[in-house]
């Protein structure tokens, strides 16, 4: 590819068209396809900003959701290859986009260096056969799509009957995926559904035949090595490669975060280093067998990539992850949420984030899933459940019912954002007669869920004109704890320039190392998981607040004798990298569990 780093799945409206923004330069993005009706209005707007006819796909339609994934998918690969084709007709003149596109490329890709080349030619001969060349080697960045396997609601007709397995959401996702004209990578999320993997079996475009290897791609988004080789193998006994392993930090991400056992980033990544070639080969011959079984080919063993995303802030560190690491990439999310040209973004949340510090990023209960979630306390849409409370009204409307999944006052499944439900549950609440202080945390706790179905898509109805005069305009947005550090608005080139060293951004920032920020977030997590347990410790749950202990503890060991490599590529944080790790130890070792 082009470049070595990708822009991840932001929100649910985010980055839902970013591949319209930068696909032409050879930058590779994730669209998600969790909300339906976003697609369809995108859909419908950006077919109407191209002059391209648009029929609405229906909910009453068939399938409707399977088939509004794949129509978008369908036009963001026509707009994209329209691009490129209008690219390559472009002269190489200052402020062009083909122009830009080399010059955004980094130091070392050779496509850079014989653009360099072509403009110290001197003979207008030899410069047209170096341009024709160049526009040869225009890549398209990748249109990624990534599926939440555990956002897998099950749907039901008119007739209140229930449709099936195959037209649950995360299924009707994947089908719009398989059946669309999109040959790229689909990102599977947020832990195992083994439904949804062995469906995705059933599509051709996943499997190779005896000459060209598997069209359409798998990328596993992981947060630990265990997770992802039992994910991997249940895949490749059914002939599915895993064509990328994108390795996310539990704590220091953007959206919801799945905190591991209290294993670090860095440890992390050191085991997919060691065990990276054994494990290819295990999951290979798996992946081998299948095939020479069921269709008698021997399939020829395909490139794993792997990549790391979460909380990376500068090109120090984004250098020594690939090459300390053997990384094939990295993943930058939250950062381009201040970067209009790429997000969806509107202008007063944009100016809220660059206006933010430290403390208004914070790992929240905000999640209908009970999934932590980090959330951002000026967004409009915790402003408007603050406001919701005052009145005695908590809870939201639910219209979308994506992440319905509470049971306990009724038979079919509600949201645990909604009105309905936060209602049932105070009333539940009130009949009890216990301390204050301990009313005022359950409450808290029952109110904190925010509609993330309704607050993540509507920033881009409103960057792009479409809300409507009805629709709720709170804007909720999910940054990672790294956001803080970046405090203005930036252009793509900008943003681009600092990944790759061209520029810094953070200059004058007091930012600590990403392993360090990582560290306190866990540290943080830890002491609340205490906290919060206090009054219900059993063997069970001590055995495990000690295991997470210790394994922060054998973290900053490692970090310790990891600290020399680390210099060698990260000249601004020698100084206070191994004093914040020391306080961190010190943290975490005074922290006590139960009556230890």
């Amino acid at each position: 590819m082009s470049h070595s780093f990708h822009i991840p799945v932001l929100g649910l409206g985010f980055s839902i068209d970013t591949p319209l923004k930068v696909a032409r330069y050879g930058i590779s993005s994730v669209v998600s396809v969790v909300d339906d009706e976003v697609v369809e209005r995108m859909r419908q707007y950006h077919s109407e900003v191209n002059g391209i006819p648009y029929t609405i796909i229906k909910k009453t339609d068939e399938d409707y959701r399977a088939k509004r994934t794949t129509a978008y998918l369908n036009l963001l690969k026509v707009l994209v290859n329209k691009q490129i084709a209008e690219l390559r007709k472009q002269e190489f003149t200052p402020g062009s986009d083909i122009t830009r596109y080399f010059e955004l490329l980094p130091e070392y890709s050779q496509s850079r260096r014989a653009y360099l080349e072509m403009l110290n030619e001197s003979d207008e001969s030899l410069k047209e056969i170096l341009q024709r060349y160049l526009r040869t080697q225009l890549e398209r960045g990748d249109i990624e799509v990534n599926i939440m396997s555990k956002v897998d609601k099950m749907n039901f007709g008119r007739d209140g009957a229930p449709l099936g397995d195959k037209f649950s959401d995360a299924l009707a996702s994947l089908r719009g995926f398989a059946q669309s004209d999109l040959n790229s990578s689909l990102i599977l999320s947020a832990g195992m559904n083994p439904r949804l993997y062995s469906y995705v079996a059933e599509f051709n475009g996943f499997h190779p035949d005896a000459s060209v290897s598997a069209r359409k791609k798998l990328v596993l988004k992981v947060s630990d090595y265990r997770s992802a080789l039992i994910q991997a193998k249940f895949l490749a006994k059914k002939g599915l490669w895993v064509n990328e392993f994108r390795i996310e930090s539990g704590l220091n991400c953007g959206g919801h975060a799945f905190a591991t056992e209290g294993y670090l980033l860095g440890p992390i990544l050191q085991e997919f280093k060691d065990k990276r070639a054994d494990m290819v080969v295990e999951l290979y011959e798996i992946y081998k067998a299948f095939h020479k079984t069921e269709s008698g080919i021997d399939v020829a063993q395909p490139f794993t990539k792997i990549t790391v995303q979460g909380g990376i802030g500068t090109a120090e560190e984004n250098t020594f992850l690939q090459r300390y690491y053997n990384l094939d990439g990295t993943g930058w999310g939250s950062p381009f949420l201040l970067v209009p040209e790429a997000t969806n973004v509107d202008s007063n949340t944009l100016n809220l984030l660059k206006d933010a510090n430290e403390d208004d990023f914070y790992i929240s209960g905000a999640s209908p899933l009970g999934i932590p979630f980090n959330n951002f306390k000026k967004s409009t849409a915790e402003a408007q459940r603050l406001e919701r409370i005052a009145k005695g009204r908590p809870g939201s409307p639910c219209n979308k019912k994506f992440l319905v999944s509470n049971t306990e006052f009724t038979s079919q499944p509600i949201c645990t954002a909604s009105r309905e439900y936060q209602n049932l549950k105070i009333k539940q609440l009130n009949a009890t007669d216990i301390p204050k202080e301990e009313y005022d945390k359950q409450f808290n706790e029952i109110t904190e869920k925010l509609c993330l179905c309704e607050g993540l898509t509507t920033s881009a109805y409103i960057k792009n004109n479409i809300l409507k005069p009805r629709e709720n305009p709170a804007v909720a947005i999910c940054p990672g704890p790294n956001t803080a550090y970046f405090s203005s608005v930036y252009s793509l080139d900008e943003m681009v320039k600092h990944i790759y060293g061209k520029l810094n951004l953070l200059k004058g920032t007091n930012r600590p190392h990403m392993f360090i920020n990582e560290l306190k977030l866990y540290v943080e997590y830890l002491k609340k998981d205490i906290e919060n347990s206090a009054n219900q410790l059993n063997d069970k749950k001590i055995k495990q607040l000690e295991r997470f202990k210790d394994q922060l503890l054998n973290g900053v060991e490692y970090y310790n004798q990891l600290f020399p490599n680390i210099q060698k590529f990260c000249n601004s944080c020698s100084k206070t990298f191994q004093v914040e790790l020391q306080n961190l130890g010190i943290q975490i070792n005074q922290l006590k569990i139960g009556t230890a």
